[in-house]
């Protein structure tokens, strides 16, 4: 297959506005700082010794058996290139792999499949008053050919050491081939989703508590943190069921028989997380409605209290507003006893005002 042809440089949009000119050939890092690891497989056992990414597809096609596991961590656009070149991957795949922030998707470039996967990690937090964050999101793009497999990670959770440790572990699984490796790594990442989906129904259950407790106070910006959150996991979980199905399915799909019954167990664990992560978002809903209905009504009673003080101040406030017109002619002013029988009158009044709010719960 031809080289591929280099990816267009992309300045930012400042230097576009401001016209700047190229600010010259940028210094190329060798590929190897981007490969985690390369191993060449035949008949589902390792290899020994360590190869480069050039020398693994030469030792697979010169045996004419096997395949290669490239893995690499973020890589730049020369390190792509380098890695395409060898593999002959198409360039809109290159471009996908090297800017990422993709959707998941299954896509099909002549005889290589490239799978997306949004992957997805819990920050450990006190309480959600106190966190900023809840879920982190990464990707994982998986390319697939006949005598290869190059995983692509972005994002410093969810690595695929442990994946490839356990493949390396099963070598009747692994002697199924290059899909062998795109299931583990599919199955690594859902599993990681319940994982994620468990940790945070902790949360929603200490919110749902907190709202419904008689005398606590919570914030109704905490709730919409955590509905933010289950947002952002929902955008990253969801739009995989599709390339799941299509992986279970059998009409011109070159994944062996053997291993679309083991996605098809992937696609329930996905089904099973996406039902967890639509009731949390229903959960939160309510919670947001009960959060300002609690609110709404201690308004209320707050407002029931001050409106029943301004009544007992209202009493006092007349009758002194009323003797202290500097009239000459009334009666009670020239009265032996009238200073005491008005404090006597805006002390019955106001008690009497307050039994009957406190009894009516006013106050």
């Amino acid at each position: 297959m031809p080289p591929v042809p280099s990816l267009p440089k992309r300045g930012s949009d400042k230097d576009q506005r401001r016209g700047d000119k190229d600010p010259g050939p940028r210094i190329r890092i060798p590929t190897a700082r981007a490969i985690v690891d390369c191993g060449v497989y035949v008949d589902g056992t390792r290899l020994p010794g360590k190869y480069t990414h050039q020398a693994a597809m030469a030792e697979v096609r010169t045996r004419g058996e096997g395949f290669v596991w490239v893995g690499l961590l973020a890589p730049d656009e020369g390190q792509m290139e380098s890695v395409a070149e060898t593999f002959g991957l198409h360039e809109l795949m290159v471009e996908d792999a090297v800017h990422a922030h993709q959707r998941p998707k299954l896509e099909r470039y002549d005889d290589v499949l490239f799978l997306v996967l949004r992957t997805v990690n819990y920050v450990p937090h006190e309480s959600v008053a106190t966190a900023s964050e809840i879920v982190e999101t990464g990707e994982i793009m998986v390319f697939v050919g006949a005598d290869f497999v190059i995983t692509v990670r972005h994002g410093d959770h969810s690595p695929l050491a442990n994946v490839r440790h356990a493949l390396e572990a099963n070598q009747e699984r692994l002697a199924l081939g290059p899909y062998a490796v795109l299931h583990a790594v599919a199955d690594h990442v859902v599993d990681t989703y319940l994982e994620v989906t468990q940790a945070i129904e902790e949360d929603v259950d200490g919110m749902e508590e907190a709202v419904f407790s008689p005398r606590s106070s919570v914030a109704v910006e905490h709730i919409y943190l955590l509905k933010r959150e289950i947002v952002e996991l929902r955008k990253s979980v969801n739009p995989l069921s599709n390339p799941l199905l299509r992986l279970t399915r059998s009409p011109g799909n070159p994944v062996p028989k053997e291993i679309r019954r083991y996605f098809r167990d992937v696609l329930d664990h996905h089904t099973t997380v996406a039902e967890r992560i639509a009731e949390y978002d229903e959960v939160l809903s309510s919670l947001v409605d009960a959060a300002l209905a609690k609110i709404a009504v201690q308004q209320n009673t707050d407002m029931r209290k001050i409106s029943a003080w301004v009544a007992i101040a209202a009493v006092p406030t007349m009758i002194a507003g009323i003797y202290g017109m500097n009239f000459d002619n009334m009666p009670e002013l020239h009265w032996q006893y009238g200073y005491h029988g008005v404090v006597f009158v805006i002390a019955s009044v106001t008690v009497g005002l307050f039994v009957t709010f406190r009894r009516n719960h006013w106050l």
